[in-house]
């Protein structure tokens, strides 16, 4: 674990989707980070978490992006990243939740902002950190698992897709907002493979473009 901060710096969030409500905040005020207030262009909804949390509900991105020292935590859809990103602060510290943009444009204008305003920024891939997965990399680094020859990971999951409606227009939906965690986790353990074979599908129950993802990392003969 790393040593908490003696001085923490407030939060402002970006969004006030159920991600913030049932994971970003809690998460938060476990840790003892203090959480500054929120924004959301849906301003109702934005008063009402505010309320449950005993924060400020800002009343435009402007507001939100002038709060002095404060660390930006982006909660919003990938395609609304650049322009949050835009009014921040030059030198300002963000977490972006993932992925970095809709498609590689996006996310390589992601990258030209961030080092425009010399953002100090992060994607937030979370379960690289989870204390089971520090554990892991431990192991592995100290070879106490002997030399690695085969991973798997396999899920079987229902994900709640309907809680984010933009994800019904998305033409990329599992691997970007689901299994980009387990593909993160798998290079940070093992490196990058040399090549992915991989089939992304949707489901007849569903209406996002694709639930089911199929991957295959190579790294070469092991």
């Amino acid at each position: 674990s790393w040593p908490k901060p003696s001085k923490p710096r407030p939060i402002v969030t970006f969004g006030a989707g159920s991600i913030v409500g049932d994971a970003h905040f809690p998460a938060y005020r476990k840790a003892g980070f203090p959480v500054a207030g929120l924004y959301d262009p849906d301003h109702a909804r934005a008063e009402k978490l505010a309320s449950q949390w005993g924060v400020t509900a800002f009343g435009s991105v402007e507001e939100a992006a002038a709060v002095e020292g404060a660390i930006f935590d982006l909660a919003t859809p990938p395609s609304r990243h650049a322009d949050v990103l835009k009014s921040l602060p030059d030198g300002a510290v963000a977490l972006i939740q993932k992925p970095m943009g809709s498609n590689l444009a996006e996310a390589t204008a992601i990258l030209e902002i961030c080092r425009a305003r010399k953002l100090h920024a992060a994607v937030n891939f979370q379960l690289r950190f989870a204390p089971m997965m520090l554990a892991l990399k431990g192991a592995i680094g100290k070879g106490w698992l002997g030399e690695i020859v085969d991973f798997d990971a396999w899920l079987a999951l229902a994900t709640p897709w309907q809680l984010w409606e933009f994800l019904l227009k998305a033409p990329r939906v599992e691997i970007a907002m689901h299994s980009i965690h387990y593909l993160d986790l798998i290079r940070q353990l093992l490196g990058d493979p040399k090549g992915v074979h991989a089939k992304t599908l949707g489901h007849p129950n569903h209406a996002v473009a694709q639930t089911r993802t199929s991957a295959i990392l190579d790294y070469g003969d092991t």
